[in-house]
């Protein structure tokens, strides 16, 4: 069979992929006595007079909810609600098998960002975190903010941030292999939505030089400010994106002499020529799922001496299960009460350092998708910085 008919036959078979298991046994009278009533009614009583102590009598210290509106799934688009459930089901299986963290999906039978925000808030007591995914940008970013500022438990955007956050640990590595320091380094980036507008501002937090960026509309140029979105206006009143000094409102024209291509947009937008003309030992970053912005072998063939995609069947992968779970490991750990910037940087930080300098190569910049260590890394790294920042309440 090919991959079509086994993905199909698991998720008929299984009809999913996820179940509920309860912790305790009810076999007795005297189970069903204290799971249930009469005994239940104590703990209820005792966060009644105190509502923290949800977290020391009930499952909300290690559950996750991951909530998307089915508006920018996978590779896939806009295919809402129901169409989402595999995908948020496989988010969810990720979080309990990697990082042992209690998941389940909701998807959401609106698109509305007032209604999402409304939606999710009310669910606030039964939940330690919230894992938005998959919700089109730029009305993520306004739905993750608003949220943030109005609940007290973690909210994070992997879409925005997972991807932002490895590609940064990548981009520490390559600086300690290369001995090239980020702030000499000029850095294309294709894509300029959830996950391009926080890549350009982590690769900025830990010091590359110049970005250039590239939209379907073209050259992202402070000269066509009033054009743009809030997102991108945001990011040029911020320093992030610089202003190419020649270009045709072109890729091509950005790419002359860069010395780094990060991809997070469509398939076959840059040709070896394109690579060619970049400076000497170029970075290729063609993360466009699952047809890239180039492929690693054209890549490759073109001299590029680093290339990272979003595939599994290449060196590099850039894939945000390296994030996500240790982040939400880390934040539940020290019940924190957001995912802050400092959490995310230091995650980036801990990603990179599981590869020692000497075992760096240009096939080995990030850590495998399978390494054991990345989630108890991060998990500590994420608790340590949520500790140093005041977030943390335990």
């Amino acid at each position: 069979m090919d991959l079509k008919e086994r993905a199909l036959k698991l998720h008929e078979e299984n009809h999913g992929k996820l179940e509920m298991k309860s912790r305790v046994k009810i076999e007795n009278q005297e189970d069903l006595s204290l799971a249930y009533t009469p005994g239940v009614a104590y703990p209820c009583k005792e966060i009644e007079k105190d509502k923290n102590l949800c977290y020391t009598y009930t499952a909300k210290s290690n559950t996750v909810a991951v909530i998307t509106d089915g508006s920018a799934v996978l590779g896939l688009g806009n295919i809402g609600p129901y169409a989402a459930i595999p995908v948020m089901e496989g988010k969810s299986i990720l979080l309990k098998e990697l990082a042992n963290v209690d998941s389940f999906p909701i998807c959401l039978k609106t698109q509305d960002v007032e209604e999402i925000i409304k939606t999710v808030k009310y669910l606030e007591p039964t939940l330690g975190a919230i894992n938005l995914e998959d919700i089109s940008a730029p009305r993520c970013v306004e739905i993750e903010r608003r949220l943030i500022k109005e609940m007290d438990i973690p909210v994070f955007h992997d879409d925005q941030h997972g991807t932002s956050i490895i590609v940064a640990a990548a981009f520490l590595n390559i600086e300690r292999f290369t001995k090239k320091p980020l702030k000499d380094m000029t850095v294309v980036l294709s894509g300029t939505g959830a996950a391009g507008s926080m890549v350009a501002r982590m690769l900025k937090k830990i010091g590359v030089g110049k970005i250039y960026a590239y939209n379907i509309n073209g050259v992202v140029d402070k000269n066509k400010y009033d054009s743009y979105d809030f997102l991108i206006k945001e990011l040029i009143d911020d320093g992030i994106f610089d202003t190419p000094k020649n270009h045709d409102n072109t890729l091509k024209s950005i790419m002359v002499g860069a010395n780094a291509f990060v991809g997070v947009s469509a398939p076959n937008l840059v040709t070896k020529e394109m690579v060619k003309s970049m400076a000497d030992k170029p970075i290729v970053f063609a993360m466009a799922n699952p047809t890239p912005e180039i492929s690693y072998l054209d890549a490759k063939e073109a001299g590029a001496y680093i290339v990272g995609s979003g595939r599994s069947d290449y060196p590099n992968q850039i894939n945000n299960v390296l994030a996500f779970p240790g982040i939400f490991r880390g934040a539940l750990d020290v019940r924190a009460k957001k995912i802050n910037e400092e959490m995310k940087l230091a995650a980036a930080y801990a990603i990179s350092k599981i590869i020692k300098d000497d075992e760096l190569n240009p096939e080995y910049i990030v850590p495998g998708a399978f390494d054991k260590r990345v989630v108890r890394e991060v998990a500590k790294a994420v608790s340590e910085a949520a500790i140093k920042t005041g977030v943390a309440q335990k």
